[in-house]
């Protein structure tokens, strides 16, 4: 499944990516440093504390859909597949995966695995953790992956058995996120699965130690762990929705670390000598998504292009997203492309053409026609893009009315054709849970859920299966080249930015991973003392 940022999250932008997956030398604080992992640690530690931005609704992995309870939660369950550091797939829960045709993936599940309750991982409970994903009375965020899903079988003391209805290669990556996390079959019928009062059996280095609502999550080291050993007793996760006290708390020592740094919080951690600002690779893009392609003013591609060419990106940069962003023309972000740099395609450069713009318009005929961008306060970069957005349609010839919504009415946009009603555009904050840039591109297949303006090309469709059929990594990028190429021209989403990611860690801890890999691996199990 794909997944939105939503807009609380949106306070955090991060800085350019990077590549390699080395240790890397201590930056210097006064500088943007671009790195993939920090210096390893020296040595275990009692406990550390981290900074988020918001509690989790739930720590129930089918629901596990954005920053807050991922960021936790990859520490306490795990998937079939693991999401390295430097964004690449490795065995995890499953020490093997084997392919006998383009329908069939075989998992052979690792033995010795033992549950936070003590009892050992068995067949039985990968079968009955992937099919609550296929069960609609549980309502999974992640069902779209599940799209292509034929039967999940046990074919074995441990060996479990996926069979497709048509080849999907992008499935066995997203087994190594929320989709292919597994928990204890037991745990499951519990009615408070996920919750602050049930059992969250899971198999991860921490298991789920008290959660105090409103305030706080701790977890425990599990010493029964399969794997290495984490290096800290345990991590307690505070809640601090505002980001100036999120920034005094990292400053003060309240707070050992934390990721999502504010951008506008950079400039003083670098120089407040309480630690290290770390930028790392993302998979996120700044867009806005035209959630009408079929009726009203964008429904004409002459429109929507001349609306990308008169938006000030690098304006928009400098304004709302900081210099740890960095203006795109494309909606998938660069690092999606980094596991086939063979195959990665060169970007169209980023140029604003306003005359050119005013031309299409007069072509289209839409001089004075009007269109409504929808906009939140939840976040402070929202009100800043959709003016951005509004100034170059006025200056284009458009009539453009920015609106604001509330956050639940903006949440609702990404689930409710309804909410999107006298809408034309809305910005997001996208990221990719698998390093594919065809996970994106799908996304604007006719029948896709998210596909929310209903864009249509037969060709394009055709395409999306040829490539989602293609299990050669560099082929399918060839493919999806083709995508982005169609995607950047008939723009269902204009694209603005390329974020990245960035973190802050404070001077007695080090270890955690720069990268957007923290939502599905176990970072916190490899923080342990800097000194």
């Amino acid at each position: 499944m794909r997944q939105l940022l939503t807009a609380v999250a949106v306070l955090a932008l991060a800085c350019t990516a990077c590549g390699g997956a080395q240790k890397s030398a201590a930056p210097s604080p006064s500088a943007k440093t671009l790195s993939s992992d920090t210096p390893a640690a020296k040595g275990e530690i009692d406990g550390f504390t981290w900074v988020s931005y918001a509690e989790p609704p739930t720590l129930d992995y089918v629901y596990a859909f954005d920053y807050p309870q991922n960021m936790i939660l990859s520490n306490v369950c795990e998937s079939l597949m693991r999401w390295t550091p430097d964004l690449k797939e490795e065995p995890g829960l499953a020490e093997k995966v084997d392919r006998p045709d383009d329908r069939t993936f075989v998992y052979t599940i690792r033995k010795g695995v033992k549950f936070h309750s003590g009892a050992e991982m068995t067949a039985d409970d990968v079968v009955a953790s992937l099919n609550r994903h296929m069960d609609e009375k549980v309502g999974s965020y992640w069902v779209s992956t599940y799209r292509n899903v034929k039967s999940i079988t046990k074919t074995g003391p441990m060996q479990v058995t996926v069979a497709l209805n048509q080849p999907d290669a992008l499935f066995n990556l997203e087994m190594g996120a929320s989709p292919g996390t597994i928990a204890s079959a037991a745990a499951l019928k519990k009615k408070t699965f996920g919750t602050s009062d049930g059992a969250l059996d899971c198999t991860g280095p921490f298991k789920l130690g008290t959660w105090t609502k409103g305030q706080s999550i701790q977890l425990d080291r599990f010493d029964g762990y399969w794997g290495k050993k984490a290096l800290s007793g345990k991590v307690t996760f505070r809640f601090v929705p505002d980001p100036a006290a999120r920034t005094n708390a990292l400053v003060t020592g309240e707070a050992d670390g934390g990721y999502l740094i504010p951008a506008s919080s950079v400039a003083r951690l670098r120089s407040s000598g309480a630690g290290t600002v770390y930028g790392g690779p993302n998979l996120t893009t700044a867009d806005l998504i035209v959630s009408d392609m079929n009726q009203g003013t964008l429904a004409d591609v002459k429109v929507r292009q001349a609306l990308s060419m008169a938006i000030d990106r690098e304006g928009l940069v400098k304004a709302a997203l900081g210099e740890y962003s960095k203006a795109t023309m494309v909606p998938a972000p660069v690092e999606a492309w980094r596991n086939v740099p063979n195959a990665r395609p060169s970007s169209p450069p980023v140029k604003r053409d306003v005359e050119g713009a005013k031309k299409l318009i007069a072509e289209a005929g839409a001089q004075g026609k009007k269109i409504v961008i929808a906009t939140s306060s939840v976040a402070p970069e929202f009100p800043v893009m959709s003016n951005a957005v509004q100034a170059a349609a006025k200056e284009i010839g458009l009539d453009a009315e920015v609106r604001m919504v509330a956050p639940d009415a903006y949440t609702a946009l990404f689930s409710d054709p309804e909410a999107r009603k006298g809408i034309d555009l809305f910005p997001t904050m996208w990221y990719l849970s698998a390093t594919d840039p065809l996970e994106l591109y799908g996304l604007f297949e006719s029948t896709q859920f998210e596909n929310y303006g209903k864009f249509k090309d037969p060709a394009y469709d055709k395409l999306v299966a040829e490539a989602q059929a293609e299990f050669d990594r560099d082929k399918r990028a060839v493919l999806t080249a083709k995508l982005q190429e169609t995607a950047a021209t008939q723009l269902p989403w204009i694209p603005l930015a390329d974020l990245d990611n960035v973190m802050f860690l404070g001077k007695r801890i080090t270890g955690a991973p720069t990268s957007i890999s923290y939502l599905y691996y176990p970072w916190a199990a490899d923080v342990g003392a800097a000194g």
